[in-house]
């Protein structure tokens, strides 16, 4: 105990308490701080969303435009030109699946790459894991992603689907890897971004080859058909595999026969492999995470 003046005059008694120990104000960052710090996350993506459809007048709408503009423009070409529509059943719903869980994993790739540069305010002012700005990035995303889901239920149904578990699994398991690879690669290439700006055109060039090495627009059959026991590696793309589980949800439970259809238009052991590509998307991640740490002190002073 030690005595201390009051603004009185009087004496009184103030107890040593001790003071908790200083941090560095770059200290518990990574991803677990970011879900420690939930309300902050939570008005960074609220931000986020605010800032793209500012002064819009769709709005939201354009989370339907997109996909459907992209649908449009794909089964023209690729259903009406080519013709590619008569060997693959309910060839719309095919596609569509796939250009739902592509797009997002796009945004989340694109806006991930971007988001520390376009947030460079708030990185040089603001003590928080520099992390968040990639998460968010992808929350974001997901948050787009649900009309696109109503839109592709709405048409499932309308075409005869009939869900089940295995199909509810896949789908889970399909947004998962999305998730996690996503941020994975958002939080490598955000920190690279930041040190060469030419890596936000590299990344627009290797999102403009994802859509052509999944099967979007042609079907894993003739993947399979063409390439025969070269298929498999075809399979190491996680991107794909995540396509397939998307197709395994929607687009086979609209088919007269769903289990003749996933026996001849999927490769066997599908969700087994989903989740050795969640795996490595973890490994993937893990990496992002320890890349991200190292540069992160250098990332202000690049700004």
């Amino acid at each position: 105990m030690t005595d201390v003046v009051l603004p009185t005059g009087e004496t009184g008694i103030a107890s040593e308490r001790p003071l908790p120990p200083l941090q560095a104000p770059s200290a518990n960052n990574g991803l677990l701080a970011v879900f420690q710090r939930r309300y902050l996350l939570k008005l960074l993506v609220r931000r986020e969303i605010s800032a793209r459809y500012q002064g819009s007048f769709l709005g939201l709408l354009w989370s339907y435009v997109n996909p459907l503009s992209q649908f449009a423009i794909y089964y023209f070409i690729v259903g009406e030109i080519f013709q590619l529509h008569e060997d693959i059943p309910n060839f719309a719903l095919h596609m569509f699946s796939a250009i739902v869980i592509v797009h997002f994993f796009t945004e989340t790739f694109n806006a991930g790459t971007r988001s520390i540069v376009r947030n460079r305010q708030i990185v040089q002012k603001m003590s928080m894991p520099r992390e968040m700005f990639p998460v968010a990035s992808m929350l974001v995303s997901l948050y787009h992603v649900g009309p696109q889901l109503v839109i592709l239920f709405v048409a499932c149904l309308l075409n005869g689907w009939t869900p089940d578990v295995e199909g509810i699994l896949a789908l889970v398991l399909g947004l998962l890897l999305i998730m996690v690879l996503g941020t994975a690669l958002a939080l490598l290439f955000s920190a690279a971004n930041v040190f060469f700006r030419d890596v936000q055109s590299f990344v627009n060039i290797l999102t403009n080859l994802v859509r052509f090495g999944v099967p979007m627009i042609y079907s894993y059959a003739m993947v399979d058909e063409r390439f025969g026991s070269l298929a498999q590696y075809y399979l190491l793309n996680p991107i794909a595999n995540a396509v397939l589980m998307f197709q395994r949800a929607f687009w086979i439970g609209t088919a007269p026969d769903p289990e003749e259809l996933a026996r001849t238009d999927l490769p066997s052991h599908l969700l087994q492999r989903g989740v050795i590509m969640l795996g490595v998307s973890l490994v993937i991640l893990a990496i992002g995470q320890l890349v991200f740490s190292r540069l992160e002190k250098k990332i202000p002073e690049r700004l």
